[in-house]
């Protein structure tokens, strides 16, 4: 009996024992523990979604559980974010809200948000960065050229998806048609901001004023058309000397007509002393 009492005993005192330790655990633990959390509800991570540049605002919530104040300061990797307040002292047993904004980026991301004691210990919070960007199909064609054997270009994607575009070219010329290509798709895949430069192989007529006409369209409704007129060849220099010869002829005939119609009038006074007259030939010199 007196075995079974003492062991009994032993058993109390243990239980005793290990019920004191309990308390002082917490205490030991509750010294340094502090937190940092997405303020409100409960959430694991902060969330935030708009346009990009769009600027968001939430609340970090840092609780100090610890007897003694915690000196933390906070800054965000991977995000433009602007806190309220970026050092600030947490007193013992308490909880403090901090507002920030956020800046959407250009593209989805995760961030984080980074709370630091004065002892080196680090909190984090994720913070999910969902860009919604408008779907806008848009592309250009410019800068056109003709040459003698091909047709250069650029296209331009100035939308917000990344474009497969396709062609058509037309060309005319002083005496009907010269060149017409049904659409085709081009060998090229236009990123969203990207500007590429394409040529086209044609043969031009040996003589001939033309105009050149591209069309280009995408998926989404995207198209654009760019003309251009050229002369190819000497054509233009042949006709611009024609027309200064006709005009310089005529004015010739003109001027000699009024002479000769003024000298043979019937009842003309006698004529005036002849001068010498310049001929007037187009010439300029």
């Amino acid at each position: 009996m007196p075995s079974a009492v003492r062991v009994l005993g032993l058993t109390l005192l243990t239980v005793l024992t290990l019920l004191a330790a309990v308390p002082a655990a917490h205490a030991a633990a509750g010294d340094d523990g502090w937190s940092a959390a997405p303020a409100g509800e409960a959430r694991p991570s902060f969330y935030a979604e708009g346009g990009p540049g769009t600027v968001l605002e939430d609340t970090v919530s840092l609780t100090n559980r610890g007897r003694t104040p915690v000196d933390v300061s906070l800054r965000a990797e991977g995000a433009e974010v602007t806190f309220a307040h970026a050092r600030l002292r947490l007193p013992p047993r308490t909880r403090t809200e901090v507002p920030f904004t956020v800046t959407v980026p250009a593209h989805d991301a995760t961030a984080r948000l980074v709370a630091r004691a004065g002892d080196g210990t680090t909190r984090r919070v994720p913070v999910h960065l969902r860009a919604t960007v408008p779907t806008v199909s848009a592309l250009t064609v410019e800068h056109v050229s003709v040459h003698a054997d091909r047709i250069t270009y650029e296209l331009v994607n100035r939308g917000t998806t990344a474009l497969a575009p396709r062609l058509a070219v037309h060309a005319d010329g002083l005496l009907g048609p010269l060149l017409d290509r049904a659409p085709r798709a081009l060998p090229v895949a236009l990123a969203p901001g990207s500007r590429t430069e394409l040529s086209e192989p044609w043969e031009g007529p040996a003589l001939d004023s033309v105009e050149v006409r591209l069309t280009v369209t995408a998926a989404g409704g995207a198209r654009d058309e760019a003309r251009v007129s050229a002369g190819v060849g000497p054509w233009g220099a042949v006709a611009g000397g024609v027309g200064v010869a006709v005009a310089g002829g005529a004015l010739f005939v003109v001027r000699r007509l009024f002479v000769v119609r003024r000298r043979g009038r019937p009842g003309a006074g006698p004529a005036e002393p002849s001068c010498p007259e310049a001929e007037l030939t187009g010439a300029v010199s």
